[in-house]
C-alpha cells in the first residue's frame, strides 16, 4: 500500500481513476465511493455481481505455540473448533464489554490465524492484540502485504469459476482454500459484506491489480460492475450487518448490539470482556439495537433522536438510508428493550418534527435461497 501525506492508496488507485470513480476519503484511506451510480452497482450485486476494492481492511496474523490462546483471550467467539481453512465472525472487546472491533477470524494451520479487522480500527487493533498476546506468540500487522478483493452476488461463483480450477460451489459459507488465480496465489473465502452469496479474495498487494482485471474479464458477459463504498454501505444496511463506528463501538456490548450469537460464554477459556458481559446478562438490557421501517417519507441518518408518542426520548439512530431494493426507508437505533419488539411504533426527530417508523426484525433483506 502506499501512503500520501494525507491518506493511504490501496494498489487499485490508479484503476480506479482510469474507471472514473467518485473517490472520497475513509478511515484514512482515498477509496472509490462509486463508479456509476449507487442505484446501479447496488442492484447490479443484488442481481447479477459486484467487484468491491476493500483492501483497506486490516490484517493482523498471530502465530506461534500460544496462538490460540491469544485468539480466545482476545475474541467472544470460539476459535477452538475451527480446522485451518475455516473462519468466523467474531467480536473484540475491551474489560467492560464493549466492542473495541468486530472482525473476521481466519484459522490458517494449528498455530496460525489471520485476523481481519476494520480500517480505522487497525493501529488500535494491534496494539490491543500485542497487549493480550501470550507467551510464545508473533503477532504481525500484514496490512500493507495485502491487497482485498470482494466478489459479490448472485453470478460471482460462476464468474471466479471462469478463472480457478478451485471447486468453489464446495466452499461452504465461512470456509476458505489457498488456491490460484492465473497462476498467481491467494486465498479465497466464501464471506463478504453486502448479504449475497460472494467470495473475498486476499492476495499480495503486487498483484490485486492483475487480479482485479481478470475478474472483471470473467464478469463481462455477467454484468458484472465495479462497485464502491457507498453501495456497500446500503447492501449491508439492508442485510442488518452492523458499522463499526456507528452500530457497535466501545459503548456498546455486542449483547446489546443483538451480537449474541457470537458470545460463547461456555467457552473453557477466559475472553477480555466476559466477567462484565456475564455481570450485563443477568442485570438485564437497558437498551437494544433495533430495525425500523419509516411510516413517513424521511431518511433517518446516524445521530438522528428517537422519541416515544409521548415525546419523551429514547434513543438515537445508528444507521439509515433509503433501501433500494425494498422501496423502504430504513434503519437501526438502540432503544429500551420494551421498545424493541417487532411492530412498536416509534418517532425519529428531525427539524423540530417527529416522523413515526414501525420496528422490524432484523435483517431487513434476505437473500432467496
Amino acid at each position: 500500500m502506499t501512503e500520501g501525506s494525507a491518506t493511504k492508496r490501496t494498489p487499485l488507485f490508479e484503476t480506479h481513476r482510469d474507471l472514473d470513480a467518485r473517490m472520497t476519503a475513509f478511515a484514512g484511506w482515498e477509496m472509490p465511493l462509486w463508479y456509476s451510480s449507487i442505484i446501479q452497482e447496488h442492484k447490479a450485486v443484488r442481481e447479477r455481481a459486484g467487484l468491491f476494492d476493500v483492501s483497506h481492511m486490516g490484517e493482523i496474523s498471530v502465530e506461534g505455540q500460544g496462538a490460540l490462546e491469544t485468539v480466545q483471550r482476545l475474541i467472544t467467539n470460539d476459535a477452538e473448533g475451527l480446522a485451518p481453512g475455516q473462519a468466523q465472525y467474531a467480536a473484540m472487546c475491551n474489560g467492560k464489554g464493549g466492542i473495541i472491533d468486530d472482525l473476521t477470524v481466519y484459522r490458517l494451520g494449528p498455530n496460525r490465524f489471520w485476523l481481519v479487522v476494520n480500517a480505522a480500527n487497525t493501529a488500535k487493533d494491534y496494539r490491543w492484540v500485542m497487549r493480550h498476546r501470550a507467551k510464545k506468540t508473533v503477532a504481525q500487522n500484514i496490512s500493507d502485504q495485502v491487497g482485498l478483493l470482494a466478489l459479490q452476488g448472485p453470478e460471482s461463483l460462476r464468474i471466479l469459476s471462469k478463472i480457478t480450477t478451485c471447486d468453489l460451489a464446495a466452499l461452504k459459507n465461512y470456509n476458505f482454500g489457498l488456491v490460484e488465480i492465473c497462476n498467481l496465489p491467494v486465498i479465497i473465502s466464501r464471506t463478504g459484506y453486502t448479504g449475497e452469496d460472494g467470495f473475498e479474495i486476499y492476495c499480495d498487494g503486487y498483484s490485486a491489480d492483475e487480479i482485479w482485471t481478470r475478474i472483471m474479464e470473467a464478469g463481462k458477459s455477467y454484468g458484472l460492475l465495479p462497485c464502491g463504498l457507498a453501495c456497500r454501505d446500503t447492501l449491508r444496511l439492508e442485510a442488518g450487518m452492523r458499522l463499526h463506528g456507528q452500530d457497535i463501538d466501545e459503548q456498546h456490548t455486542p449483547i446489546e448490539a443483538g451480537l449474541s450469537w457470537v458470545v460463547k460464554f461456555a467457552k473453557p477459556s477466559y475472553f477480555v470482556g466476559k466477567r462484565a458481559l456475564l455481570a450485563r446478562q443477568k442485570q438485564g438490557l437497558n437498551k437494544k439495537l433495533v430495525g425500523f421501517e419509516m411510516q413517513d417519507r424521511i431518511v433517518a441518518r446516524p445521530h438522528y433522536p428517537i422519541f416515544k408518542v409521548a415525546g419523551e426520548r429514547i434513543g438515537e439512530v445508528s444507521s439509515g438510508g433509503p433501501s433500494i431494493t425494498l422501496g423502504k426507508n430504513i434503519g437501526m437505533g438502540y432503544v429500551p428493550p420494551e421498545y424493541a419488539e417487532p411492530g412498536r411504533l416509534i418517532y425519529i426527530y428531525r427539524n423540530g418534527s417527529l416522523f413515526a417508523a414501525k420496528t422490524v426484525p432484523l435483517p431487513f433483506y434476505k437473500r432467496p435461497k
